[in-house]
């Protein structure tokens, strides 16, 4: 049964059994296709309470805007799935949209965007037995490190569990890892290649086996540094997007650049592909599949 947008309230009011349902007859696909590339959308920014888009403080906060952009996106030839939290999932499972996509469901949210707890990052969104009871086909998680907060070490303990349960379903599991402090009182993260590269050695060696361990990074400062930094492990990589501001060109050719190492495999981006800044969901989607 495939419905609309619309409909979503009335189908989770009435029949709740309708999300189990469809994750049951969701037809499903490799992680790695036929082109040997990964492209993901993301959309699992809102869990967190950050709804901005540029100066656009609540450009997410609408769900069912947000619902639309994800099916245009994922409609677009090269578009190889979606992350998301449940809430989000669920609806795009009844909308009937993921046939034949890679469905990544993101495990940690509980480190709110400005919140003082926000490096103790709590996993508060799926499990690995939710991941694996919805057939779902990976995992993700944040890994926030600050030096001076001892949040960290709970999130660090929590993401290692997290990699041994993953492992124990033979599930892959995306971690996206990063060195942060605050300044005036707000998370920052550092992307020089000193601090990428020691987020890789920190997140590569979690839990009990690396063997379904992917790393989700970002391009540092310097994208001619990454050819270095990304010898520091030999995990499969897909690159973070991450908000580009108004210099979309820029970000496409920085990402052009590093797609090219060896161990990128592909290229996960959220808010400035569902939210361009300038041109249509469709183009800068389009645009973005072009550099695999």
């Amino acid at each position: 049964m495939t419905i609309s947008i619309a409909d979503l309230a009335t189908v989770r009011a009435r029949h709740p059994e309708a999300v189990a349902e469809a994750a049951a007859r969701r037809v499903r696909r490799p992680l790695i296709g036929d082109s040997g590339r990964l492209m993901i959308v993301a959309a699992d920014h809102p869990a967190r309470g950050a709804l901005g888009v540029g100066d656009r403080r609540l450009a997410m906060a609408n769900r069912a805007d947000l619902l639309e952009r994800l099916c245009t996106a994922l409609s677009r030839p090269g578009v190889d799935g979606v992350l998301a939290t449940a809430d989000i999932l669920d609806d795009l499972l009844l909308l009937g949209v993921l046939d034949g996509k890679v469905v990544m469901g993101s495990m940690n949210r509980g480190g709110l965007a400005g919140a003082v707890f926000e490096m103790d990052d709590r996993f508060t969104g799926h499990r690995a037995q939710d991941i694996a009871r919805l057939r779902f086909d990976a995992g993700k998680l944040l890994l926030r490190v600050d030096y001076d907060d001892p949040g960290s070490l709970t999130t660090l303990e929590s993401t290692a569990r997290a990699v041994d349960e993953m492992a124990a379903r033979q599930l892959p599991l995306f971690v996206e890892p990063f060195i942060s402090r605050r300044v005036d009182g707000r998370v920052r993260s550092d992307l020089s290649a000193e601090a990428v590269t020691r987020s890789i050695a920190i997140a590569s060696g979690l839990g009990g086996t690396s063997a379904y361990t992917w790393l989700k990074l970002p391009v540092t400062d310097d994208p001619d540094d990454m050819a270095e930094v990304l010898e520091t492990s030999t995990l499969p990589t897909v690159l973070l997007g991450g908000e580009v501001g108004d210099d979309q060109e820029g970000a496409y050719e920085r990402w052009r650049k590093v797609l090219r190492l060896p161990t990128v495999q592909g290229l996960v981006v959220g808010r400035s592909l569902l939210y361009p800044s300038s041109g249509s969901v469709e183009s800068a989607v389009d645009t973005a599949v072009g550099l695999l």
